[in-house]
């Protein structure tokens, strides 16, 4: 056993956990029950990527005889592939308990999924004219025999597998279930209930196979590998790198199967036979009491009566105004006179889109320059970004065209930014631009001056009100002379700029963690206190664990929420005692990037795009940016500070590698609603014009805030 293997866990179990903790969501009570469905088809969602990226690394890599060892775990590929097969099985296990109490209370409601067994004699008759008239019509079923073999399974499709008798003969009988009929249909005179689709056409396929005999039938879903690696040699020579993106994401729906589940049993016979086809082992099929396909949900939820979601649904909430900006005044003038911090979803996205918005017509405004890794659909960040080319401002868009699963719509984008005569740049080899970036440039009485807005999440209007989230814009020259240095070097595909206040990966933010923790580690070393905090989605870099496992034992407090994959495992004696790792899974999705190091009074804070993950730190272009104003980082400190308060959602990691709940006799603490309760009080602006400056002290603001 390594000394990784004492207080390192792996990678792939460790998310498996996180996504358990969304399950866990699905079965609270305390949940409002739409809610609930909700965590049920993002778990589900989850678990599909799972398979198709990480699952389609590691079988890459053993079929391709590559079998290095987790450098984490001490684990093979092999023994990795093993043990997430084995512990997914337990996940199925456990959801289908998840969605058997789900369902019985949604039966109760009269709003659940019925059986066809459970259907009377009209309703039955009702979904047969239906079948016939709206579903029979648009099936393309196949019959395999030796002169019509095995079709191809469409990567997360839906099928009905037949096993039917011939005049004696046996044959094996497809249905694919079309992904634009209708996913439910709700039932007459019954409430709100319904029957899937698949379940209607399974109960009618003598309508199909009208010469055969059904013997047995079952749904099935495929998931295929989907890991395409678009850094291909090729590109060099491309013609087009738009183009050579294209024809690569074609191969992405035939590449080979890696799990196939089973809707509630199957013979042996089918079992061998679809195995034998996909080329799979029997650890790749799952079995499942529930719907392979859960993302129907939210169309169902959606179509609910408005007194259902009413009750069953979060109370809907209101992105607030920012306390640092006047409403009355444009966001230009006010950025340009003091430095503004806005969280998502508590403070609304609309601030930072006026500020783009008032660039795109400003006659001052010169240039835009930004990143872009995801949009929204539609997106009016893209609508202002063509808005200002139109007025003849140069605008210069950094497009990452291979952000896993929105290639196409970031090809589409860019070609429209093209058309619109805005500059496109499409990174370069090797590394993915991850950061969020965006530089405004204007000419004033005095000179040039830059806005520069960093944030930790995409510029993506939609998420930006279901992630958290930080954006910070501000008009300080060091930082607007690193931006102009930033988009200069991306220009000439240089990663190894310098700069004298952003971190940018690959050449200085992880560097720059590491100092900061040797820092750490010389107070603590010298009998003074010592800190590190730090808020992330993910963490499996081995050198930033080593070193927080080094400033562990020199007696460095370090305390970290970390939402997803956590490969460093706390309380290890002699190895991670000092450290203190959470996680939160709630109503939003925890995205923020936050690092803190040294104690309250002497604290320097940032705000990132990376978490603490390899492809982040050494294989992707990210930015982080220190945070200098004592109102904005006591207001990151406050939102830390709760964080940490939080014995609703929150969980402690054990040692073991397993989430335990918080135990707390105190009122309940939901830090997400903390913050939508804050952020409702909180909205007065504190600053109001440049002649006034600051309205309110610090130290007053501070006692307000704990009275």
């Amino acid at each position: 056993m390594t000394d990784n293997n004492k207080y390192m866990q792996n990678r792939e179990l460790s998310w498996l956990k996180f996504n358990q903790r969304v399950l866990e969501e699905a079965s609270d009570p305390n949940v409002p029950l739409f809610e609930r469905l909700k965590f049920l088809s993002i778990f589900t969602s989850n678990l599909d990527e799972f398979f198709m990226i990480r699952v389609g690394t590691l079988t890459d890599l053993y079929f391709n005889e590559q079998d290095p060892v987790d450098k984490r775990s001490g684990l093979s590929v092999k023994q990795q592939l093993n043990a997430i097969f084995k512990e997914t099985k337990k996940l199925y296990e456990l959801r289908d308990t998840v969605y058997k109490d789900l369902h019985k209370t949604l039966t109760d409601l009269q709003i659940a999924d019925r059986s066809w067994k459970s259907l009377n004699r009209k309703e039955k008759k009702y979904l047969q004219k239906y079948f016939r008239e709206m579903i029979l019509p648009l099936l393309s079923p196949q019959i395999m025999d030796f002169h019509h073999p095995f079709p191809h399974l469409v990567n997360q499709q839906l099928y009905i597998f037949v096993e039917l008798t011939e005049k004696d003969k046996k044959k094996f009988g497809i249905v694919p279930i079309p992904s634009f009929i209708d996913s439910f249909i709700k039932l007459p005179d019954s409430e709100n209930n319904y029957v899937l689709a698949e379940q209607i056409i399974c109960h009618n396929l003598e309508e199909i196979f009208t010469a055969s005999t059904i013997k047995s039938s079952t749904v099935i879903r495929v998931t295929r590998n989907a890991d395409i690696d678009i850094d291909d040699e090729r590109a060099r020579d491309d013609e087009d790198y738009l183009d050579f993106v294209k024809n690569t994401l074609k191969k992405r729906s035939r590449l080979a199967a890696l799990r196939l589940e089973v809707y509630r049993s199957i013979s042996d016979t089918v079992l061998d036979y679809l195995c034998r086809q996909l080329h799979i082992e029997r650890a790749q099929v799952f079995v499942s009491k529930t719907p392979l396909e859960l993302k129907y949900l939210f169309k169902l939820i959606s179509r609910a009566p408005d007194n259902m979601k009413e009750m069953l649904e979060y109370k809907p909430f209101v992105s607030q105004p920012s306390k640092y900006i006047d409403p009355q005044q444009r966001v230009i003038d006010q950025v340009l006179d003091h430095d503004v911090l806005l969280n998502y979803p508590y403070q609304n996205v609309d601030i930072f889109l006026d500020l783009l918005k008032e660039a795109s017509t400003d006659p001052n405004v010169m240039s835009i320059k930004i990143t872009i890794y995801r949009l929204a659909t539609p997106s009016r960040i893209l609508d202002y970004l063509i808005r200002a080319r139109e007025n003849g401002k140069e605008v210069t868009v950094l497009m990452e065209l291979r952000a896993r699963f929105d290639e196409n719509n970031n090809i589409q984008a860019s070609q429209w930014l093209e058309e619109a005569g805005c500059t496109v740049l499409f990174g370069f080899e090797h590394f993915k631009v991850h950061s969020k970036i965006c530089l405004i440039t204007l000419k004033t009485k005095k000179g040039l001056r830059m806005i520069t807005q960093v944030g930790t999440g995409n510029y993506n209007e939609k998420t930006a009100r279901q992630y958290t989230d930080l954006c910070y814009m501000t008009a300080d020259e060091t930082i607007g002379k690193d931006a102009v240095a930033f988009f200069q070097n991306m220009a000439l595909a240089n990663v190894e700029g310098s700069y004298n206040a952003l971190l940018v990966a690959p050449v200085s933010l992880k560097q720059t963690i590491l100092k900061k923790l040797d820092e750490q580690i010389g107070r603590a070393e010298a009998g003074r206190p010592a800190e590190a905090a730090f808020k992330i989605n993910s963490i499996s870099d081995i050198e930033i664990m080593k070193k927080l496992s080094e400033a562990s034992q020199a007696g460095v407090k370090i305390t970290m929420v970390v939402r997803g994959i956590c490969c460093i495992l706390p309380g290890i004696p002699g190895k991670t005692e000092h450290i203190e790792v959470y996680s939160i899974v709630g109503r939003f999705l925890e995205h923020s990037r936050i690092y803190m190091f040294g104690p309250e009074e002497e604290r320097e804070i940032y705000i990132a795009s990376a978490d603490f993950m390899t492809r982040n730190t050494d294989h992707r272009v990210e930015v982080a940016v220190p945070i200098t104003d004592p109102l904005l980082k006591a207001d990151i400190e406050q939102y830390f500070d709760d964080l940490l308060h939080d014995n609703v959602k929150r969980r402690r990691l054990a040692p073991s590698g397993n989430y335990e709940k918080i135990i707390d006799e105190k009122e309940s603490f939901n830090s997400q609603q903390i913050e939508l309760e804050r952020a409702a009080r909180q909205h007065d602006p504190i600053y109001k014009t440049k002649e006034n400056g600051l309205k309110k002290l610090f130290h007053s603001l501070r006692k307000r805030e704990r009275e």
